[in-house]
């Protein structure tokens, strides 16, 4: 029988054996290492801190795994806020104020998930791993780390590229409440020529948009309207008790140069006292509150265009792209180049040509070619297209831009526009094609409010009668006058096929040769230099037949 005490063991004086691969691979054969270490990386991807909490720092790890699912958290809320209240996640985007706090954020997140990145590298040890497998992974690490810490870090630049714009562009100043449903902007596209003494808006658009469903609707003002009244109470009324009407002198665009030139006092407030006289007068001329501008400088218009990478508009006909009117008579020198019919890209250069030349024609051509190009562009602002060329539409807007619309409520607007981007563009011009040629110089008000508010508040639609409630239509029978036929452009058939000139109803006749000149940019040029403008007014005549491409 033994009476020795029971075995007890004593602390050994050799090195302990660490057999965790994960914390401790050293202890790890060489495949097992390299499965740890695109463990690590993946886990520093997917979940920063993770790596340290199974193989580093526990400390460190929990605290970047809070800040990790905060994050997650507050991206989260923002998805479901953005399906929710859109309106609340863009305004903070667009605010000077918090847009500042996303940028930060951005910029310390960038920062924290590189400094997860070089610590799990640290963890990884890459001294243990085979020498290719070292470079495999190092590169991976560096390539993570532009998606991730790259990726945040650009987001903070687009962002703080757009907030400068804002900045530059919009003004701080309290929000703008609907009028009967309705935001209404005066847009301007301003020209300050060397030949021109101030700003002159030849473009002048307002943009009626329905404030719950983003509905939207141009007014084109032709730049020689004349006899303009003024929205109620507007101080104009003191210097022009009849009006702008004074004839040819008191053309609509001459307005802004001469109250900014002769009368500033009146609007002792205002950023632009030119843009607040075109607002009075915009909003008098249609019986409208006009609540904001957006004054556009064509001289840097083409910039614009070309950050969006070119406007894509089906062309309605030959236009001309001026020579230089040399003795200022308004006779220019033969054109420098033509604009083609038929669907293009035309880039910043043409785009404002083809917004601008009247060369042949009549201003109204020109508004309906300006609202083909406004239709387009407000077509290719898609999110995608803002995203991916953010900076340089931004900083082309900084330059050629100028409003007094709140920045604090751009989210707002922004969210409206995204709306009218699917609906129709309801258009109207103070000229033809929908009022007579004299009507900018001897207008009928009260028909202008008339059809505003018809243009904006249509009637209903209604319901096509169903086959057994209506009988066979005779063949015979002259169309409906109240059913509006399709729109067929000037020369063609309903396919858009040249009409034939004979009979209606006449088969057509086979196609036989034609003794005209084919339409060419050169017959047109040479029409140019020998100055027949009777056979250039009439094949020009078209070119404001346009649409967005």
């Amino acid at each position: 029988m033994s009476f020795s005490s029971p075995k007890v063991s004593h602390a050994s004086n050799r090195p302990q054996v660490l057999t965790n691969p994960v914390r401790f691979p050293e202890s790890a054969s060489a495949p097992a290492r390299s499965k740890r270490a695109w463990l690590l990386l993946l886990l520093t991807l997917l979940a920063p801190g993770s790596a340290q909490l199974v193989a580093g720092d526990k400390r460190f790890g929990r605290l970047a795994l809070r800040v990790t699912f905060t994050v997650w958290a507050v991206a989260l809320a923002g998805v479901v806020l953005f399906f929710l209240r859109r309106e609340t996640v863009l305004n903070f985007f667009t605010n000077p104020l918090t847009s500042m706090v996303i940028i930060v954020a951005l910029a310390v997140a960038a920062l924290g998930w590189a400094v997860v990145f070089l610590n799990t590298l640290a963890i990884i040890k890459p001294g243990l791993l085979a020498p290719g497998m070292r470079a495999l992974v190092s590169g991976a690490l560096v390539v993570l780390m532009v998606l991730t810490s790259g990726t945040l870090a650009y987001g903070a630049y687009l962002i703080n590229s757009g907030r400068n714009a804002i900045t530059s562009i919009f003004q701080a100043g309290p929000e703008m409440d609907p009028v009967d449903g309705r935001y209404n902007f005066l847009v301007m596209g301003g020209d300050a020529g060397e030949e021109r003494t101030g700003r002159r808006p030849d473009s002048i658009v307002v943009i009626s948009v329905d404030a719950a469903t983003g509905q939207a609707a141009t007014i084109s003002i032709p730049r020689n309207f004349q006899n303009a009244p003024f929205s109620p109470g507007s101080p104009l009324w003191e210097v022009y008790p009849d009006g702008y009407s004074c004839g040819d002198e008191c053309i609509i665009n001459s307005l802004y140069t001469d109250v900014t030139g002769q009368h500033a006092e009146l609007y002792p407030d205002a950023p632009d006292v030119g843009a607040a006289a075109m607002m009075d007068a915009a909003g008098g001329i249609l019986g409208l509150e006009i609540q904001g501008y957006v004054l556009v400088d064509m001289a840097g218009f083409s910039e614009l265009i070309d950050a969006l990478g070119g406007v894509k508009i089906n062309v309605g006909g030959w236009v001309p792209l001026s020579g230089d009117d040399v003795y200022g008579t308004g006779d220019h020198l033969p054109p420098t180049g033509w604009i083609t019919p038929g669907v293009q890209t035309l880039d910043g250069y043409h785009a404002l040509w083809y917004a601008r030349s009247r060369e042949w024609v009549t201003d109204y051509h020109r508004s309906q070619r300006q609202q083909c190009i406004q239709a387009a562009m407000l077509a290719q602002m898609d999110p995608g297209t803002v995203l991916t060329k953010f900076n340089a539409i931004a900083a082309a807007g900084s330059k050629v831009i100028e409003s007094d619309l709140p920045s604090g409520q751009l989210g707002s607007f922004a969210s409206l526009a995204l709306k009218s981007k699917q609906q129709p563009l309801s258009r109207l011009t103070l000229g033809p094609p929908d009022f007579p040629l004299e009507f900018s110089t001897y207008p009928d008000f009260e028909l202008i409010h008339t059809r505003v508010q018809e243009l904006l508040n249509p009637a209903p639609v209604e319901p096509p009668a169903t086959a057994d409630s209506t009988t066979a239509a005779d063949p015979a029978a002259p169309a409906d006058p109240a059913t509006p036929a399709d729109p067929v452009v000037p020369g063609t058939d309903d396919t858009g096929v040249e009409a034939d000139s004979g009979a209606p109803g006449a088969q057509t006749p086979a196609p036989q040769p034609s003794s005209s000149p084919e339409i060419t940019a050169e017959y047109l040029q040479a029409l140019a230099v020998a100055g027949d403008e009777a056979t250039l007014l009439s094949l020009l005549d078209s070119n404001g037949n346009c649409s967005v491409g």
